[in-house]
Formats: structure tokens, sequence, C-alpha cells
């Protein structure tokens, strides 16, 4: 039971310094970005080399190792997204009349490279851990990859408090594609399912008599259950910004103070 405390306190700091550090880094002033990337892209390879060599150590130090190695090839992608530097074709906002395919196509290009950059890193993580015992690293990223394509894509469809606020300047243009409505009926949907899932995550780490496993199944479990509350943070009206104050500090430097006009498109 210790050890699964631990590693829960473990992926929830590391939930919540992660968010609010990439948070701090993409609002400071664009001529820091490239020492970011390149930082963030060391970090990256480091957490290849990680899940490379714990792809046969199924212990739990092997399970932090393969959980902490995807976390960091994951957040590569983040930031290199959040300072717009992968993105997709289309750099500007939709009209506000926009609707239907046109609308579909238009966010589509908002994100399109860095959707086939998430794809590229899945591709790494697999590579790294192939043919190996220990498949925590893969599931960790697809999780987050499927948790996260999820969130995208109600918001596109509607969510009453949709992340303006996450969005840093260079990437406002995207707001334009989020509709602002009351909950769409895919949210019900994929949250029931993801909270099965949970349920299911949980049981398995508690029921596990190796510890190994246990580790394993009790760091994806509390990582399912944030992109959960993730996503209740789109349809209730909780404050979430401030779990990351401190990484929003950034965004208050004097460069950082004028975003351009956002118009929530509120058309299918």
């Amino acid at each position: 039971m210790l050890a699964c405390g631990l590693a829960i306190l473990y992926a929830l700091f590391i939930w919540w310094f992660s968010t609010g550090a990439i948070l701090y880094l993409d609002g400071l002033p664009r001529q820091t970005f490239p020492v970011t990337i390149l930082g963030m892209s060391v970090l990256a390879a480091a957490g290849l080399v990680a899940l490379h060599g714990a792809r046969d150590d199924v212990t739990s130090v092997g399970a932090y190792h393969a959980f902490t190695g995807a976390l960091a090839v994951w957040a590569l992608n983040e930031i290199t997204f959040l300072m717009g530097m992968i993105t997709g074709p289309r750099r500007k906002a939709l009209l506000p009349e926009t609707s239907g395919f046109a609308r579909l196509v238009g966010a589509c290009e908002m994100i399109l490279w860095h959707e086939a950059a998430v794809l590229v890193g899945f591709a790494a993580v697999a590579a790294a851990t192939w043919g190996g015992t220990n498949a925590l690293g893969l599931e960790t990223y697809a999780l987050l990859w499927m948790m996260r394509l999820s969130a995208k894509i109600n918001i596109y469809l509607g969510v009453p408090h949709a992340p303006i606020a996450f969005l840093p300047e260079q990437l406002r243009y995207i707001g334009s594609a989020f509709r602002n409505s009351a909950m769409n009926s895919f949210f019900p949907l994929l949250v029931t399912l993801a909270t099965v899932a949970l349920a299911l995550m949980v049981e398995r780490a508690m029921n596990s008599a190796d510890e190994g496993v246990a580790i394993r199944f009790t760091l994806l479990s509390v990582l399912m259950g944030l992109a959960i509350l993730e996503h209740w943070f789109l349809v209730l009206p909780l404050p979430s910004e401030k779990l990351w104050k401190w990484g929003f500090k950034s965004h208050e430097l004097p460069q950082q103070k004028s975003f351009p006009d956002l118009r929530i498109n509120g058309s299918l």
C-alpha cells in the first residue's frame, strides 16, 4: 500500500509540475523558445534512453523509468505545439461564419503537423521498447494520446468552458475553432468508457501481488483519473487555472499582456 501511495503522489506531482512548467515556458518571450526546445529535445532523448533501458524491467523501478520516459517524450510534443513551432498549415483564425465541413477542415489544418509529430513520438517510444516485456511506456504515451485527442474532439463539438486561458498568445487563433455550447453527446459516452477503464486499472493495481504490476497500474490509474478530471474541467465551472497560477506568471510579462480579440465560433 505504501508503494502505491508513493506512486500516486509521484504521478500527481509530475502532472501538476510539468503542466505548470510548460505553461510558464510557453509564456516567455519568443527569443527564449529555441533554447527551451533544445532543452526539451535533450530531455525527450533521455526519456527514450530510459525507455530502452527499462524495456525488460518489470519491477517498480522499471515502471517509474518507463512512465517518466514516456512523459518526457510527450512533453516535447506539448511544448513544440504550444510555442507554435509544430502546429499545422493553417495559422490564422477561422471567420465567425465558418461552419460545417469547412470548419472541420480548418480546425484539422490548425493541428495537422502536431498530430503527425505525436504519431512520430509514438513510433519512437514503440521502437525504444520493441521486444521488451515492460509495456508501460507505450501504454502511458497511448493513454495520453487518446485522452488528449478526446479532449480536442469535445472542444471542437462544443463545451461550456473551453480552455481559452491555456492558449498562449501565439496560438490564440486556434480558439476560433472552439465551440462554446452545452455538453455535447460525445462527452458522456467518452467519460463513461474512460471511467470503466479507470475502474479496471484500479482493480488490477489493488489486487496484484506483484509490486511492479501494482505500481504500473497505479501510475496508469492516476493518469487516467487526471485525464477524466481534465474533461470535467471542460463542462463544470471550476477555476482550473488556479492550480497553475505560478505557471501563468510568465503570461503576465509586459510583452505578453496584449492578446488579439478572440471570437469563439458557435456554429456547427
